[in-house]
This record gives structure tokens, sequence and C-alpha cells, in this order.
């Protein structure tokens, strides 16, 4: 999309700003008289940008970078201290989902009322009830109390509301993240359909895999001011440099990280480790889950430490099982540890997919080795990471971060990072 769309949401030197007080009696003070706070705290402070029709703007930052207030101010939920809001069309808030559902009535009497708040006429209710109910898979559980819901439950309900027709602008805060991994995918799939039917997005995500999927821009937010805003690659690649650098100035002098899996056991071949969903035992529905990873060419440590690689010819496996028989993706990322990222490959993105190696009712197990015959790194330390995404590469289902890593000498003293291919002349 671009400028000759009309703007769907324009934002001036927004800000909120909240007063400090060191005691109440200077907060009554003040609203008696409208003396002005004795501190004064600017959680947000002159952020500015315009959407455009169809557009998907991200939003990153560190945790009280403003994002949240940013949010609210949008909704209409905080009303700004400085600047102003102009938006077309519906907007519809995706943020704290079931906050406002009363645990004593039913599912059904608070999608109801509820959606009296959002703006929906009782004849929109009677139209849109049956596709909501259909969308939160509640069943029966939909005529008991909310209070005897799981708060999976009142995700699946509040999301296949506020869902339930496209609004023109879209505001979601991690709303990725809800639910099992079923629903996940439900709602990345209805999201994906918004942004392709023309809605515009702004999507606050600490998910910087799912901003790069789905952003064509990225605002990042800092101490309550814009850093950065602009093509989404180049915001975050400056972001995971301040992340990085971060990281490594919290990290004590002289620390030193052993090779572990999620239980602290050693890994080195990739034996397989407690999967981040459980998976079931023979022919039974699973969890899409990482079951194994394995790296050749690895010479283990005589005394502790990390293990060598041996061999610039790397092979790498890489075992998942999902429920159903739909070849998922699986990725594979490169790392500087503890350092820059190097490379990163998906297949999805490459066009090839998972070898099948069984199919049993609700179980298939999926098999994909992956080959780099001439390893250009100079020496250094290094980690594989592993992920297992849907068939389309958009829901993370499981990921194993850092599983191996290990040494790699260069028969070449060059300093540097990476041998690039190169021709001389």
């Amino acid at each position: 999309m671009n400028a000759t769309h009309p703007a769907s949401l324009q934002v001036s030197g927004l800000g909120k700003c909240y007063g400090v007080y060191a005691r109440p009696q200077q907060r009554l003070r003040r609203l008696l008289t409208g003396a002005a706070a004795p501190q004064q705290h600017w959680s947000l402070k002159d952020v500015s940008f315009i959407l455009h029709k169809g557009q998907c703007l991200g939003v990153i930052g560190d945790n009280g970078a403003g994002k949240s207030t940013l949010l609210k101010l949008l909704a209409g939920s905080l009303q700004p201290s400085q600047g102003e809001v102009l938006r077309t069309g519906r907007l519809t808030a995706i943020l704290e989902l079931g906050a406002g559902f009363h645990p004593e009535f039913s599912g059904l009497d608070n999608l109801q009322f509820a959606g009296g708040f959002m703006g929906f006429s009782a004849a929109d209710m009677q139209r849109l009830t049956p596709s909501i109910l259909d969308f939160a898979e509640l069943g029966q559980a939909i005529d008991r109390p909310i209070k005897t819901y799981s708060s999976g439950m009142v995700v699946r309900l509040a999301f296949a509301l506020v869902t339930a027709e496209q609004p023109e602008v879209l505001i979601i805060d991690e709303a990725l993240a809800v639910g099992d991994q079923h629903f996940q995918k439900k709602c990345v799939d209805r999201i994906e359909s918004f942004r392709q039917n023309g809605c515009t997005i702004l999507f606050c995500s600490h998910s910087l895999y799912h901003v790069r999927q789905l952003c064509d821009q990225v605002l990042w937010l800092d101490k309550g001011q814009v850093r950065g805003l602009g093509r989404t690659e180049e915001i975050i690649t400056a972001y995971e440099t301040h992340v990085r650098l971060q990281d490594a100035s919290a990290q004590p002098e002289g620390a030193v990280t052993a090779l572990s899996d999620k239980t602290n056991h050693p890994v080195v071949e990739g034996t397989a480790k407690e999967p981040a969903m459980a998976v079931a035992e023979g022919p039974h529905a699973v969890h899409a889950a990482i079951v194994q990873a394995s790296m050749d060419g690895l010479a283990l440590p005589t005394q502790g430490g990390r293990p060598t690689l041996q061999t610039p010819d790397v092979r790498l496996t890489l075992r998942v099982v999902t429920p159903d028989s739909q070849p998922p993706s699986l990725g594979f990322m490169l790392e500087q540890f503890k350092g820059v990222g190097i490379m990163s490959l998906a297949t999805h993105a490459e066009g090839v997919a998972p070898t099948a190696v069984s199919h049993l009712p609700g179980r298939s197990e999926w098999v994909m080795h992956l080959r780099l015959p001439d390893l250009p790194l100079h020496s250094g330390t290094y980690a594989w990471s592993f992920y297992l995404f849907d068939a389309q590469g958009l829901v993370v289902c499981d990921e194993w971060k850092n599983h191996i890593v290990f040494d790699w000498i260069s028969p070449s003293l060059t300093p540097g990072l990476v041998r690039l291919p190169h021709v001389w002349g």
C-alpha cells in the first residue's frame, strides 16, 4: 500500500503525562486548586505517524516503552495529554480479552452484553452470534457461567466477538499468543484475512518473527518516545542490536553459560527433550512439537565445556510430530552464541517440505535433513536454534532456542565472522 490510499489512522504529536505525588494531600490540593503536579512523568510523548488503508504497522520496544499507553490512547480508553488521533471508520481493539465479562453470567449473556457495548445492535448480534459461537468452539459451555471457564475459554469467546466483523482499523496487543495451538492458528488466519482484505492494522508484539511476517512498517518506542519509524527489516535490525547490547551489559564479567537443554541436561547430539507442548504416546492425538534435533560431526570435550565441530561439512536433522497429515514448516537458525544472527532458513520460504515418516490417526511424524557442505564461518562459538511452524509459517508451534551450542576452529586465522564467496580481479 502507498500514500495514494486514504489515511485510516493519523496520529499527531500524541502524548500522555501523569502527575507524580509524594503524598495524597498533594493530589487533593491539585484537585481543589488546579495547581500543577510537583513532578510529571511522560509515559508517551510526541508520537506521530500515518497509516493508510491496508497497511500494517508493528509496534515494538522494551517493557515500559509506552506501547500499551499508545494502544489505549488509539482505542480511546485513555485521553491524551497532548496531540490528537484521527481515524476513519470503525476501530476494533484487541487489548485485554475478556476483561469486561461478568463472572456470574453465562457466556451467551456476556456475549450479548459485550456486543452491545461494542456498538452492535440486537439485530447485529442475532445475525453474528452463530458465527461467533462456531469460531469460539465452546459447545454446551456457552450456557455456563463465565466463572466456570478456563482462561483459554474466555479468550476464545472474547476474540470471536471482537473479530466477528472486519473493522476499518484493527489494534492488536499480543493477540497471537492467545489460547491453545489450534486456536492460535485460527486467530492468525483471521487476522491475515483482514489484512488481505484491506483492513488497516496496528500490531504490538514482542514476537519479532510475527512482526516481520505481518507488518509493512515498524514503530520502535523507547522510554515513551519514537526511537525509530520505517521499513520493517531496518527498524527490527536496529532494535535487535539494541537488545544485544543490553544483554551484554547485563552479563556478569567472566560468566560462563553451559550447553544445556530445557531441562538443564547436557545436549550434544540433540537427544529428545521435553517439548514445549506435551506429546501423547502411541497413536493418539498430539500437539505439534519438535521431538529431536541433531548435528553430525561434534566431538565431545574431555573436561566439560562445549563440543567442537570437526568438519565444515555440516549435517543437521530435525524431527517433529503434528496432529494432522498437512506438512508443517521447519526452521533452522544459526547465530553467533550471545551475538548476531548469521542465517535462518524455513522450509515454507524455500518451497520445500519435510518428509513424512509415519501417519497415524491424530499423529504424523516428519523429518527434514539440512546440509551445509562448506561452512563459511571463522573461528568462534555458535548456536543452532530450531522451530516448528504451521504450513504457512505464521504460527510458531514449538521452538528449541540455542539447542546445539558448539565451537568451530577454522583452518584460516583471518579475522571476521564469515568467509563470503568472492572473485579477485
